[in-house]
């Protein structure tokens, strides 16, 4: 039996996978051709999910050239001072639906008059109330606190709609159904990093790097490491890490690099050689041997998915190694101190 609900849930995410591509694929094709005209897609989120919306800006924009605008939901609760949300396609995306600030927004594109879509794992929430359209993530009652299999359950969805929207939707559409191998071949060649984080028991700092589609696997993955380990680890795009951020590199300082086969490729092993003339200490994800002989702690992915869906399998390594680091340390997975499942901002 698994050692905790948070590997369990880790484990189920093939299952999970197929069966949101299963029941979803043809709900997110019928939105798309009901959808009326928008100009720009307004995506409301928090936490996870707005790593997830950090996702949609590259591979809405890659795959179907919208126009992705994050919201400021402050604006509409705590300002009282929504903006003109003329054009404006409005998302919210919440494993809960339940943060009032999310629902706020969509609300507010209700009373504007524009389409409003709400992607959540509770198909009864108040920001599916709020919503015209409901995507559900169909990844069951999620009991660790620490999201995972939501998380990849709403990237998910946002592939999905990247390729409805796409000029190549056939072939598209087709690529996504070798998402659940595909996690499920990652997930089977992870069983070394319990072992492997044992190393980084007594690491107090990191840096997490990515680029292009992985700039939000990189903050997804910090936020693991923050929640639970307690490690203060920052994220960065490549190209940000060089204006400035990398003064701080010292000897020894861990650096986990995301880095599949894409047009990033070129540019983040360059930082990486950087970085190693720099005495950091290399951690790598990736599908390629040459990115994965650079490390000093190789977590590799498979090869075969497109890059736009490269962020669904590399976040796998990082939440096993946010798992077994914290276990290594003696801290409760599924219940991360001073947090709770739900988190209700305004």
């Amino acid at each position: 039996m698994s050692s905790s609900l948070l590997e369990q849930e880790i484990r189920s995410q093939p299952e999970v996978l197929a069966r949101l591509l299963e029941r979803e694929r043809p709900h997110v094709e019928e939105i798309v051709t009901s959808l009326p005209p928008f100009t720009h897609v307004l995506i409301a989120a928090r936490g996870s999910s707005d790593h997830a919306a950090l996702y949609a800006k590259y591979v809405w924009a890659a795959l179907a050239g919208h126009t992705i605008a994050l919201a400021t939901p402050s604006l509409y609760t705590l300002y009282g001072r929504p903006p003109r949300l003329d054009g404006a396609l409005v998302v919210g995306i919440s494993q809960s639906g339940q943060s009032p600030d999310i629902v706020a927004v969509l609300e507010e594109g209700r009373r504007q008059g524009r389409p409003t879509l709400a992607i959540t794992n509770d198909a009864g929430s108040p920001l599916a109330r709020a919503a015209d359209h409901v995507v559900a993530l169909h990844a069951g009652a999620e009991r660790s606190v620490a999201a995972t299999k939501t998380y990849t359950a709403q990237l998910t969805v946002l592939a999905l709609f990247a390729a409805a929207w796409s000029p190549e939707s056939a072939s598209h559409l087709t690529a996504l159904e070798a998402l659940p191998s595909a996690v499920d071949q990652v997930l089977a060649q992870s069983t070394d990093i319990a072992r492997l984080a044992e190393r980084y028991r007594y690491m107090d700092r990191c840096v997490v790097i990515g680029r292009g589609f992985n700039y939000a696997t990189a903050f997804e993955l910090t936020l693991k490491l923050k929640e639970l380990t307690y490690v203060m680890a920052n994220a960065y795009s490549s190209a940000d890490f060089r204006h400035g951020p990398i003064a701080t590199v010292d000897a020894g300082l861990p650096a986990i690099l995301i880095m599949p086969r894409d047009a990033t490729y070129g540019d983040m092993r360059e930082l990486a050689e950087e970085l190693q003339r720099r005495g950091a200490e290399l951690l790598v994800i990736s599908e390629e041997a040459e990115a994965l002989a650079l490390a000093r702690t190789p977590l590799p992915l498979v090869s075969g998915l497109p890059d736009w869906l490269s962020p669904v399998t590399a976040i796998l390594p990082g939440q096993m190694l946010a798992l077994h680091l914290a276990l290594t340390r003696g801290y409760n997975p599924d219940v991360p101190r001073g947090l709770q499942k739900v988190t209700l901002t305004l």
